[in-house]
């Protein structure tokens, strides 16, 4: 079985701490925008720029490494997903919002597993109930939905076992699921990524506009000798 600690990968860690140094760089440029633009500092407004600067290229940069990096980014988040599935204990307190969460996302996708149900055979849980129940978020039952997370029994059974075959679940894997909804959104995603970088654009104009006006200001009031 896989550790907490090995779910999770250079790639996405690195990632996050980006995410967090562009969040926390953007709030000081805006605390140094307002400050610039309200005091008619020059250098202020010329740090702001900078930053916007810096923010859009890594943006840009980002962009591409996700582009072409792809294919080994999907590869990576499979072993994480992967080994949620198989670490997933409805009564592991410690882990509770992790496992909510990909209940949320199987709910929500209407999926089951990364690349299937048969993921979901490699949990120890189900494994040892002989797979006579199942994750209750990957159901197309609504009465089991209404649960949203643990696992569901099955009931019904035979000689007591069962296989990922006999679930009442979705057949689509949440891969599939969320390159569908992707490509669907497409359009919504890069309209929200053109306006970001057309703010960004504007702020950059503004603040060059502003640095212009305090200089002649400054100028006109240079005492002609």
């Amino acid at each position: 079985l896989l550790a907490p600690t090995e779910m999770s990968s250079p790639s996405l860690k690195t990632g996050a701490y980006i995410l967090i140094g562009v969040g926390a760089l953007t709030m000081l440029m805006g605390f140094l925008g307002c400050l610039g633009a309200v005091n008619e500092i020059r250098c202020l407004l010329g740090l702001y720029f900078t930053c916007l600067i810096i923010i859009l290229l890594a943006q840009v940069a980002a962009g591409l490494v996700i582009y072409f990096q792809k294919e080994m980014l999907k590869e990576e988040l499979s072993h994480i997903v992967k080994g949620l599935i198989t670490n997933y204990d409805p009564l592991n307190e410690d882990e509770r919002n992790l496992h909510d969460a990909w209940d949320y996302v199987q709910a929500q996708i209407t999926c089951c597993g990364w690349t299937g149900a048969k993921d979901w055979e490699d949990n120890e849980i189900l494994f040892n109930k002989s797979m006579t129940q199942y994750p209750c978020s990957c159901s197309n039952r609504s009465k089991d939905l209404e649960e949203g997370r643990g696992f569901c029994n099955l009931g019904g059974l035979v000689n007591g076992t069962a296989t990922y075959h006999d679930w009442p679940v979705h057949e689509q894997g949440c891969m599939d699921g969320v390159e569908k909804w992707l490509k669907d959104n497409l359009g919504v995603i890069l309209g929200v990524c053109t306006g970001v970088a057309v703010i960004e654009l504007l702020g950059m104009i503004l603040s060059i506009s502003l640095c212009k006006n305090i200089h002649s200001e400054d100028y006109t009031k240079v005492p002609k000798s």
